[in-house]
């Protein structure tokens, strides 16, 4: 691991998640949890004000990177239910079948390196009737943008942990074992088009 993806870039992408659209974003998908809920994609904990603690059966958080977990303490230490955080991947999640109610991934599915896999992981842990809870990014519907986003790609990457910038969420979702059910699509107001065409919503494993 390099000086910069271990010392740098938890700090980036942390400070590029906590912008005020961002937060909006987050508002208006993460308090829909409830039950036993499970977070791809943890990061440093942005999304943990938005839960509501009366609706947390349990909470367990897969982050890998050792570095955003630590940036997670204090968000950690706020809030008023246990977090339990799992240093692992999404691609193969530590849990048995059917026994999560809530999947929350938001701005993770750009990074994941087997995305196919770690939704199909998803699906898999979350109870008949339970619901996964998304908020992304990816390709924008406008050809212009989209033809800079493939451009500005192979240097975006590296700089952000891996993040795609052309993925295509909402067809990742439907494609891997998921019926979307409530989805909002736009551009983030402020947001650079290349980076701030988000999707957010609800969806039922089939």
């Amino acid at each position: 691991m390099s000086f910069y993806q271990k010392h740098i870039m938890p700090k980036f992408v942390n400070l590029a998640c906590s912008t005020g659209q961002m937060k909006k974003v987050r508002s208006k998908t993460v308090p829909l949890a409830k039950g036993k809920i499970l977070e791809i994609g943890f990061g440093s904990g942005h999304n943990l004000p938005f839960y509501k603690a009366g609706q947390v059966e349990q909470f367990l958080a897969l982050e890998p990177d050792a570095q955003m977990r630590k940036l997670a303490e204090d968000r950690m230490r706020e809030v008023e239910f246990d977090c339990e955080t799992l240093g692992l991947e999404a691609e193969s999640i530590p849990l048995d079948d059917a026994s999560m109610d809530t999947v929350v991934v938001t701005f993770t599915l750009c990074t994941i390196p087997q995305v196919k896999q770690a939704l199909g992981e998803m699906r898999r842990v979350i109870k008949p009737g339970g619901q996964l809870i998304f908020a992304e990014h990816g390709l924008a519907p406008d050809a212009g943008v989209a033809k800079w986003q493939a451009r500005i790609e192979p240097l975006w990457k590296p700089l952000g942990g891996g993040c795609h910038l052309t993925r295509k969420p909402v067809e990742l979702i439907r494609g891997n074992g998921f019926e979307v059910q409530e989805l909002t699509a736009d551009y983030l107001p402020k947001a650079p088009r290349f980076a701030g065409y988000v999707s957010y919503g609800t969806a039922k494993p089939v």
